[in-house]
């Protein structure tokens, strides 16, 4: 203890005799100056530290490296997501999300794929998986209301007037159709018809003699054309049912009486051709009968009138049992208020642009008038009547074309007069939208079997391993599969498939209409693929050549021409151009490349039999070489030609000769009756007794199977 009091007197005596001294060598808030109003926390330090530079630390702090940022998928999840829910969402299996709550409270043998998971669980497996999540935003998806251009309601019978009948002249192909509307408009149009068939909708307004005005629709008759005469029958009030006295009912004849029934039109019927002396009109209407077209003469209510369209025979009668038939159907219209009507056709006109033949079924069309028409618009330009001549305003049952269309309707739309420009747009968004969702509702359709269809084979695979443990399950899918994607998308072959890409190109609607429906009977698929690129109206264009270079394919034109340069483009680039103003001429020369496409069928002519007598061996520089001895017995064995070893009924060995000799001097064929020596360019093992066949293989070309009906 004395020596302890000893060393604190010493201490004070030194803090006393100089403070800051001492305070350098012990704690500074210890000794604060005697008599000081500091606190000791807040006496300012003085001794200063320093710190070791570690070696390969950087004095830089700011020059260190940043890491890159890891990209996390996002998850979107929902309050009761179900285990399949979560794995669908995060594009994972039910077995990732077992792997996931692998070491958490979760019972993983009770859990199945509609087990609803907690918050909690559903937040634990994406980020054990290293993504992030997002909660689910509710949305409520808004319709478009409906902006659609609609027909009018009847009108008022007090302001409805008369109006021409629309007659429709139908039959077969060659039947004289267009011949009698030719008689009945006194013109020359049979003489300007490529092939004299027609091939178009033609529309014609013919007054009669007796003052009449009635409005024709030639439909064509060739069996192509269906689509036409069903779109001519449901746009008239009368259908003239053309039939030869001499040909009788053909098919395209009965397709007429369909096409008519079905849209509810009544017929008269026209025997054609009584002039010729082969003609039995009586046989015609006995072979209608069997159509349920009863003639007037059996009891039924259709007019049968025989005429002759060359000659001008009896026409008069048929055009008075027209206008008769026509007062019996009381054909009113609405002269007033908005148009009404239907495109018959439709083109491309180099000077005019966007041409329609339309008629007009309710309203006066004139110009300025704003038309919607399917998913185009127009502001009439001009009108011009059948002749070529511009008119000013179109009433009811009058056919005109129609300037002025923003792009092509297709022929068959119906036609609709709006108040503006601006309402036009908003009718053809509206359908162009409403087709959208048409389209996609569709594929949602498709897409929903495709999954229904991926998830039953997901079940069936399942099936045999639902008594293991998720685990072994892994294991077994991870063996059964491992092959399934061994080759990479760039290492799969292409297929060996013959295909022949076409572009399509036509003068009106109505003619690509039907060469599409001819190539929709397309059923060689096995042969050669036919492939429509693209289709379109008007003549051959430069981007027209460049897609048939792109795919490698032909162009058909039909009724179109193609400018010197777009030819000599063709001929550089190897495209074939195919123009036609004869459809079945198309369509003909279309199987012949559809033939050409496909490899020749080999068959073989057998020549001549020998059989084997003897056998020996012959020395050929250091080789023995085996040769048979034989007789020919039918034929003769051409050395040019394959060759053939039977023995018994099995086929030894197929082939080609080494050598073939008589006697000692080397033949090129031997005959009938004659020996001969022969080797093989094989090793062969004959024996005496084997038949030797020679055969020569010949190459047919191979035509295709598809028969279009024409």
């Amino acid at each position: 203890m004395s020596v302890m009091s000893l060393v604190m007197r010493g201490t004070r005596r030194l803090v006393h005799a100089d403070p800051a001294l001492f305070s350098n060598f012990l704690f500074p808030a210890l000794f604060c100056r005697a008599g000081s109003t500091d606190s000791l926390l807040t006496c300012q330090p003085n001794r200063k530290f320093t710190f070791k530079h570690v070696k390969g630390q950087k004095k830089d702090q700011k020059t260190q490296k940043v890491k890159p940022k890891v990209y996390k998928q996002e998850v979107e999840i929902r309050q009761g997501m179900t285990a399949a829910a979560l794995a669908e969402a995060m594009n994972k299996d039910f077995d990732h999300v077992l792997e996931a709550l692998l070491n958490t409270s979760v019972d993983l043998d009770s859990l199945e794929k509609d087990t609803v998971l907690e918050e909690r669980w559903i937040k634990e497996v994406v980020t054990r998986s290293g993504m992030k999540f997002r909660w689910a935003k509710l949305s409520t998806s808004r319709e478009q209301p409906n902006k659609d251009a609609c027909r009018r309601p009847p009108a008022d019978p007090n302001l409805l007037v008369p109006r021409p009948p629309v007659v429709t002249i139908m039959g077969h192909v060659d039947h004289g159709k267009t011949t009698l509307l030719d008689s009945l408009r006194k013109s020359q149009i049979v003489s300007s018809e490529a092939g004299g068939i027609t091939q178009h909708i033609g529309a014609f307004l013919v007054q009669l003699p007796t003052g009449e005005k009635i409005t024709f629709l030639d439909t064509p008759g060739h069996a192509a054309f269906s689509s036409m005469r069903a779109r001519g029958a449901n746009a008239t009030d009368i259908v003239i049912l053309v039939v030869a006295a001499d040909d009788g009912v053909m098919n395209q004849t009965v397709e007429s009486i369909e096409h008519a029934r079905r849209a509810k039109v009544p017929m008269i019927v026209a025997v054609n051709k009584c002039d010729k002396p082969q003609a039995d009109p009586q046989r015609v209407k006995q072979e209608l009968l069997a159509h349920d077209v009863v003639c007037e003469e059996f009891g039924g209510d259709v007019q049968a009138i025989h005429i002759s369209a060359l000659k001008g025979d009896n026409l008069l009668a048929l055009a008075e049992a027209t206008v008769a038939l026509a007062e019996v159907l009381e054909l009113k219209a609405e002269a007033t208020g908005p148009v009404e009507g239907l495109v018959i056709e439709s083109r491309t006109d180099k000077g005019k642009g966007p041409v329609t033949t339309a008629i007009v079924q309710r309203g006066t069309l004139k110009r300025g008038c704003v038309l919607v028409a399917g998913k185009s618009w127009a502001k009439v330009r001009f009108l011009f009547d059948e002749n070529g001549c511009a008119v000013r305003e179109a009433g009811p049952s009058t056919a005109v074309e129609v300037v002025g269309w923003k792009e092509l309707p297709s022929a068959g739309e119906t036609i609709l007069e709006v108040e503006s420009e601006q309402r036009a747009r908003e009718v053809v968004e509206w359908r162009s939208h409403d087709e959208e969702q048409q389209k996609l509702q569709e594929e949602m359709i498709a897409i929903e079997q495709k999954q229904k269809l991926h998830l039953e084979e997901y079940r069936r695979e399942r099936e045999g391993l639902s008594h293991l443990s998720w685990r072994q399950r892994k294991v077994a899918l991870y063996r059964a599969n491992k092959t399934r994607f061994a080759t990479r998308p760039s290492e799969r072959m292409q297929s060996d498939q013959l295909s022949l890409p076409v572009i399509i190109k036509g003068d009106v609607d109505g003619s690509v209409e039907a060469i599409l429906n001819i190539l929709d009977s397309y059923d060689a698929q096995q042969q050669c693929e036919l492939e429509v690129v693209h289709f379109g109206i008007g003549d051959i264009s430069e981007n027209d050549v460049n897609m048939a270079e792109m795919f490698g394919g032909s162009i058909y034109g039909f009724n179109v021409a193609a400018s010197r340069g777009i030819e000599q483009l063709a001929a550089r680039k190897g495209i074939p151009l195919r123009l036609h103003s004869v459809i079945y001429k198309l369509v003909d020369q279309l199987k012949e490349e559809l033939s050409s496409k496909l490899p020749p069928l080999v068959s073989e002519n057998i020549t001549g039999e020998a059989s084997v007598v003897a056998m020996f061996d012959v020395t050929v520089g250091k080789k023995k070489v085996p040769v048979a001895g034989c007789r020919v017995q039918k034929g003769q064995l051409d050395r040019r030609f394959r060759f053939r070893l039977i023995r018994g009924r099995d086929t030894v060995w197929e082939g080609s000769l080494a050598a073939l000799k008589h006697h000692k001097d080397d033949v090129q064929t031997v005959r009938a009756g004659m020996e001969c020596g022969l080797s093989a360019d094989d090793d062969v093992d004959f024996r005496a007794g084997d038949v030797i066949v020679c055969f020569e293989e010949v190459e047919a070309p191979q035509v295709t199977s598809w028969d279009p009906g024409f």
